[in-house]
């Protein structure tokens, strides 16, 4: 009797993190086959704290991989990283034991050596990225910068993006400013920090403007003095999927950084799947992004606070055909809808449409 495992999906964080929602669970709940899946021990990050708190959840964890190698899977899907303690090791190991095994991707990973913390050096995500790279039969990357890296290291690599379901924000319906107008951004703890490359673009605009910032994330105090027109909120899927269209302007400011080079644009695209006027950096990916949905780019404070002010003085018509617009274009070409059959395709699943 043949007591292998059939479909397996590996993912590092469980569904409530973004990434591995994003890059596995959504992709999931729209197949017919079913998968073994694996969230290492479903934290919502691989904290070096987090771990140092949940050793018995931890030590579940690596045996549970142990298994899902004995069992030799027909078909794998490991997302990111197998463990926050591995090496490479178990990237190895896991996606040679299985028939087929497919390697997901949607950060630059592979220059990320550990910065932020000595712990994290210790088991840096880009010795593993670039090992499950070398021993996939095939990889999946979220954007062209990642697949050319990988493509200079594999032969088989597919580009498939972080998409986004538009039926599942709710539609931005009116574009007449709030008074005082209110500004978005949405994301996790670690990535807000990026507002501050815009704090005086921000601060300018609350100036002149009383604009306000609403951040979906935490309700951690960590801006500094921009903290004093910041309403917050804890993320959640509802806030996420509605508050958004109460925004009047979306913002996604990156840093110029290798790492950033590989961002697959996400808040950006939900941005647009709310049809929400938003403005970004045109670094990566977000350029052919804000190119496609017609939003504006700006690069330094002086062009986000023209940006920003150009939006603001827009008549409500100019910002309701913007954010329209970006919202079809997100469903014709950023949709899981529109790239289900791709991702079936490279995981060699049967009886999906194409």
């Amino acid at each position: 009797m043949d007591n292998r495992l059939g479909h397996c999906a590996i993912t590092p964080y469980g569904r409530g993190a973004g990434s591995s929602r994003v890059r596995v669970f959504e992709w999931l709940d729209r197949v017919d086959t079913d998968f073994t899946v694996s969230s290492y021990a479903s934290f919502a990050d691989a904290a070096p704290s987090r771990l140092a708190r949940h050793p018995v959840a931890v030590a579940l964890a690596e045996r549970r991989l142990y298994h899902l190698a004995a069992a030799r899977p027909r078909r794998l899907l490991l997302h990111r990283e197998a463990s926050p303690l591995s090496r490479g090791w178990w990237e190895r190991r896991l996606l040679t034991s299985a028939d087929f095994g497919v390697y997901d991707f949607d950060d630059a990973l592979q220059w990320d050596w550990g910065a932020g913390g000595a712990v994290r050096r210790l088991a840096p995500k880009a010795g593993k990225a670039r090992t499950a790279v070398r021993y996939a039969d095939r990889v999946i990357a979220g954007n062209d910068v990642l697949g050319n890296w990988a493509a200079g290291r594999h032969r088989d690599v597919v580009v498939i993006p972080s998409c986004v379901a538009p039926e599942d924000y709710a539609p931005k319906t009116a574009y007449a400013l709030h008074d005082p107008p209110r500004l978005g951004w949405i994301g996790s703890r670690h990535n807000e920090a990026c507002l501050l490359r815009v704090a005086g673009a921000l601060e300018e605009i609350h100036r002149g403007s009383g604009a306000r910032l609403t951040l979906i994330g935490t309700t951690t105090r960590s801006l500094g003095r921009i903290e004093a027109f910041i309403d917050r909120f804890d993320w959640s899927p509802h806030r996420e999927r509605t508050m958004l269209a109460d925004i009047d302007i979306g913002l996604m400011p990156l840093p110029s950084t290798p790492y950033s080079m590989g961002k697959c644009g996400y808040k950006l695209l939900q941005c647009g799947a709310a049809g929400l006027p938003a403005v970004a950096t045109p670094i990566g990916v977000n350029a052919e992004i804000l190119d496609r949905l017609g939003m504006p780019a700006a690069r330094d404070e002086r062009e986000w606070t023209e940006v920003i002010q150009s939006l603001l003085r827009a008549s409500d018509a100019a910002r309701e055909r913007l954010g329209r617009q970006a919202r079809a274009v997100v469903r014709r070409h950023y949709s899981y809808d529109a790239w289900l059959p791709r991702w079936a395709a490279a995981l060699e699943l049967e009886g999906v449409p194409s």
